[in-house]
């Protein structure tokens, strides 16, 4: 059985959101940090399908899963 990896720039074409690095870059730079407390599917700038897609990426262990986890990391504050 195959894994199929998805670059981030194909996770936010799939989220309908600008997927070159400029507006990949503002992305993370608008809606970062996103406290440790919050869900990732739960923060308040995804829409209602966007925010269902990342919770069954994760739970379905999708193909998603993994870049999923990166974007979550990609948000999060930097622990000094």
């Amino acid at each position: 059985m195959s894994q199929t990896f998805h670059p981030f720039s194909e996770l936010f074409a799939q989220l309908g959101l600008p997927n070159d690095e400029i507006g990949i870059r503002r992305f993370l730079a608008e809606h970062s940090p996103l406290p440790h407390d919050v869900a990732l599917p739960d923060a308040p700038f995804w829409t209602p399908a966007q925010a269902t897609f990342l919770r069954e990426g994760w739970l379905q262990d999708a193909d998603w899963a993994e870049v999923i986890d990166q974007l979550n990391i990609a948000l999060r504050p930097v622990d000094s």
